[in-house]
Formats: structure tokens, sequence, C-alpha cells
């Protein structure tokens, strides 16, 4: 299965997929901890502890991945393929995804009752706030979108020039 999964996504496609099996178990560490001084529960370090067992077997998959054989041919997400400009795209594109996110954990954690009291009252701070949330969140999707535009189009120039008879994509 491993062997199949790198073959159709490349080895570093394939490593950013499988870190699945340790990213979510710490996700739910981080947001579990934060509720475990209150409801005193045991939840948060069995999830670290499964995050950080998974982390180990995460690891030991990446340590034997180069010796599984990959047909050549063009991987998206491959960074020795990669062209410069679709490095800079993606790093790019990577930067706004976690903007984004930040904003959303930011947003998913704070108490939103007195901003809403504070905007119904009409005072200008948390007005000016509220604007540059939106801003900001406006702006990462704007960028993520643009990026990711220039990524495929820097990946579609990498694989017509790897395949000549291929013609450029169009955008």
């Amino acid at each position: 299965m491993v062997n199949r999964l790198v073959e159709r996504y490349g080895r570093t496609g394939f490593a950013a997929i499988s870190s699945v099996i340790w990213f979510f178990p710490m996700a739910a560490w981080a947001g579990s901890f934060d509720l475990s001084p209150m409801d005193k529960t045991p939840f948060p370090w069995i999830a670290l502890a499964i995050g950080l067992v998974m982390l180990v077997v995460w690891l030991v998959i990446l340590s034997r991945i180069n010796r599984i054989p990959v047909t050549p041919r063009p991987h998206r997400f491959d960074l020795g393929q990669m062209s410069t400009g679709e490095k800079r795209w993606m790093l790019g594109w990577f930067a706004f995804v976690c903007g984004l996110i930040a904003e959303l954990n930011g947003a998913a954690t704070v108490d939103w009752g007195p901003m809403g009291t504070a905007l119904a009252a009409g005072e200008a701070g948390p007005i000016l706030l509220a604007i540059g949330l939106v801003v900001f969140g406006l702006v990462m999707v704007a960028g993520i979108w643009y990026t990711w535009r220039r990524a495929s189009r820097a990946y579609a120039m990498r694989i017509s020039s790897s395949r000549p008879d291929a013609a450029p994509a169009a955008r």
C-alpha cells in the first residue's frame, strides 16, 4: 500500500499526506489541553501519547521512503523536481494557508460575547478590530487562490518542458 501511494504522489507528497497520522492526535491534544484543567480528564495526555507514538511511526516510515522505487515521471509535490518558481509559489501558498488556519484557530478559542456587546454599542476599537479580522481573512483566502494559481502555472510549465510534445496549459 505504501509503495502504491509513493508511486502515485511521489516521496514528498506521500510524506505530507502521511503526516496526518501524527498531526491529528497532536491537534486533538492541543485543543483539549485547554479544557483539561476545568474537567480534570486524562484525555489530553492520551491524545499526546498517541500523537507521539504516531510521530515515531511516521519518522520510521520516512526513513525508509528512499528505498521505495518510483517511476521517473513528474510528481506535483516532489521537491526534487520542482522548479525554483514553483517552490517559491508553493511556499507562499503554505504561508497563506498557515495565516488562515491561525486566524481560524484564534477565532475558535476566543469568547466573542464581549466583542458582540461592544460592536452593538458602536465602539470604534472593536469595529476596527472586526474590520481588520475580516480583511485579514479575505487577504489570506485571496493569497491562497492567487499563489495556488501561480504554482499550478509553474507546474504546467515544468510538465510541458519535460514533455516536448505536450502543449503548455492555458490559464
